[in-house]
């Protein structure tokens, strides 16, 4: 976990619950914004997205830039945080 940020450490750190969609690691606050928008107002919301797209972080990334207003990096931080919360939770 040394090559972790600190707020990707703490997303990890426990499951999801009922956590905003803000605490993802990679979205910033305007991405935020444009997920609520789109009905994804909870971290769990986006990680159903996630699943749905069969954990593909190609597509994810994606759906994340097109549909969302994700940056490039904001799309790959939130796949990769969402991809290790499922290796740590799933």
């Amino acid at each position: 976990m040394d090559h972790m940020s600190p707020r990707l450490r703490a997303f990890l750190s426990e499951p999801i619950g009922e956590k905003d969609v803000a605490w993802v690691d990679g979205v910033s606050r305007e991405l935020a914004i444009n997920l609520c928008t789109k009905g994804f107002n909870k971290a769990y919301t986006l990680l159903g997205q996630f699943l749905l797209m069969h954990k593909n972080e190609a597509e994810f990334q994606k759906w994340l830039i097109c549909c969302c207003g994700a940056t490039e990096c904001e799309a790959w931080e939130s796949s990769n945080c969402l991809k290790e919360w499922c290796s740590c939770f799933l």
